[in-house]
């Protein structure tokens, strides 16, 4: 196997880490939602939890992202 070809798969099994970001997302949103449905009045005290679990879920997805063009460019 030479390099190029290493580094084609290593960049794609890389951006299989967007894959758990996009999942990770939509369980977060969908248990959100439940939960407000269940409570609305507790809904906005969740709402930060939720807005740093999708910040923290997002930034994994592009950590992601930039492993594989890393590994791919260079």
């Amino acid at each position: 196997m030479d390099h190029t070809s290493a580094q084609y798969i290593g960049a794609g099994l890389a951006t299989m880490g967007m894959i758990g970001a996009g999942a990770g997302l939509g369980i977060l949103f969908g248990n959100y939602l439940q939960a407000a449905i269940r409570n609305p009045s507790a809904a906005g005290q969740e709402r930060v939890w939720l807005f740093l679990g999708m910040a923290l879920t997002e930034s994994m997805g592009i950590f992601a992202l930039v492993v594989a063009l890393l590994l791919r460019f260079v």
